[in-house]
């Protein structure tokens, strides 16, 4: 599964251009939970990137996640807009985000961040990955460091269609997901 997902990636990466894009809004959006009593930290506004599978997000002041880069594709999106890319191939990426949720616990510093993504399709020269995800961050929140160590749980639900080929299923567990350690960092202010 991971080696599938990989590959997908390794082609996806490259075949994605980074020129045009079209943005069209849809009625999802960022839901904010801050647990009683306190308020989300203004030293947590910012980029934070993590230091591998190339996710990114933006943080509003009230806790919104105002974007993301996307570990699939590197493509940055923001809540409420699909995202339709050409790819180097001529053909075309569609994502289309669901409802982003931002959980944060003042007494514990646990800040969780869950990203669906309602609908992907990427057309990578006639091979066709297509699917939904939702994608779980959560862990301790260190604001002074500028450190944010998470669980990253996927849960993916996808399929690849080759040409003259089966489809082939590339879902993870629908109970369990996959899970992995990432470390996200503040990026300073420029």
């Amino acid at each position: 599964m991971r080696i599938a997902l990989a590959a997908c990636f390794c082609v996806i990466a490259p075949l994605l251009s980074a020129g045009c894009r079209t943005e069209r809004e849809n009625a999802r959006g960022v839901n904010v939970v801050i647990e009683e009593p306190g308020t989300f930290p203004a030293a947590l506004a910012g980029r934070w990137r993590a230091d591998r599978d190339g996710w990114e997000f933006v943080f509003a002041a009230d806790g919104r996640v105002v974007s993301a880069v996307l570990g699939l594709g590197r493509v940055e999106i923001t809540p409420g807009h699909s995202v339709t890319l050409p790819t180097r191939s001529g053909g075309e990426s569609v994502f289309e985000p669901g409802e982003w949720i931002v959980h944060y616990v003042p007494q514990s510093r646990q800040l969780t961040v869950n990203i669906t993504l309602e609908h992907v399709r990427i057309d990578m020269a006639g091979t066709i990955l297509e699917g939904n995800s939702t994608d779980v961050f959560s862990g301790a929140i260190a604001p002074a460091d500028g450190v944010w160590q998470v669980q990253w749980t996927a849960f993916s639900h996808y399929t690849v269609q080759a040409p003259g080929r089966p489809t082939q299923e590339l879902s993870t567990d629908e109970t369990y997901g996959e899970t992995k350690a990432l470390t996200f960092r503040k990026v300073p202010e420029e």
